[in-house]
């Protein structure tokens, strides 16, 4: 069920209610408009799409969505420096088993707050789990029950096996999911590799796109609150759930359908593109 801000909950009842207000059909009518290739860039997304191969195409999913906060030119930038520096995805993690290499390739990477000791060390762990599960795919498999609400149970499992807490390294790639955040970089991963269609690329077919959680950012979690699908205002991993929720009413299989198109007008900053979004969802274009 939802959770009002007083952690009272919402009946399903008032939860479609939600869509009475709003129209689910001009909701896909704006997903079938401007959810096409020729709206991604700038987004770090657009990397995958160079890598037909889903052995490479996880890899570089994972460095992209976890270099995924702050400007989006410097988020471009990095992810394209370390992927020049890489080569072939697969094969550079495949021999990735000297750290003191990899310290000399990546030592002065500096993103924000993420370091390059943290990316070798991910780099490093990364190999551990492509020689036990041979795909980060098989890996998120492993922790995967078809009982589970969510993937949330799965994603706490996949982060253990790619940034081990023992090692005592803080992680500003992997935020690990237990703490609560939103998580909307590994939930924005998920995304482009469950989901497949015109805009995320998928490969990874065993794990049903029912499970998956919206990666909330601070564009979706406003419209959220404008729409009335959340009042609560801290953007965490239980405001995420609820939000999945109410697009769980309009398209159970795949609540997470809407996400790229409903971000773009927030993205790109187009006060145009958002009053268009509002007039299809108050039913002023069919």
């Amino acid at each position: 069920m939802l959770m009002r801000e007083n952690r009272q909950p919402v009946e399903k009842k008032e939860r479609q209610s939600l869509w009475r207000r709003w129209s689910p059909e001009g909701l896909e009518h704006f997903y079938r408009k401007y959810n096409r290739r020729e709206y991604v860039h700038p987004d770090p997304l657009e990397f995958l799409y160079a890598y037909p191969d889903v052995r490479d195409r996880e890899i570089v999913g994972l460095i992209a969505s976890s270099l995924a906060y702050g400007r989006v030119e410097q988020i471009l930038a990095k992810t394209r420096a370390i992927l020049e520096k890489m080569g072939p995805p697969r094969d550079f993690i495949e021999a990735a088993k000297d750290p003191q290499k990899l310290e000399g390739l990546f030592g002065g990477f500096k993103h924000r707050f993420t370091t390059g000791r943290q990316l070798s060390f991910l780099f490093e762990n990364m190999r551990a789990v492509l020689r036990k599960w041979d795909t980060l795919g098989e890996c998120l498999l492993s922790g995967y029950g078809e009982g589970d609400e969510n993937i949330l149970p799965a994603l706490g499992r996949f982060v253990s096996a790619l940034w081990p807490r023992e090692a005592g390294i803080k992680s500003t790639l992997l935020p690990p999911p237990e703490k609560g955040s939103a998580c909307k970089r590994l939930n924005l991963y998920l995304r482009w590799m469950v989901r497949h269609d015109d805009v995320d690329p998928g490969g990874w077919g065993k794990i049903p796109a029912s499970k998956l959680i919206v990666p909330l950012d601070t564009h979706l979690h406003r419209l959220s609150l404008e729409l009335g699908l959340t009042a609560r205002r801290q953007a965490d991993m239980r405001t995420a759930i609820e939000i999945t929720r109410a697009f769980g009413e309009v398209c159970p299989e795949d609540p997470v359908r809407y996400d790229f198109t409903l971000t773009r007008p927030g993205i790109k900053n187009d006060r145009a593109l958002m009053e268009f979004l509002f007039k299809c969802l108050k039913k002023e274009i069919k």
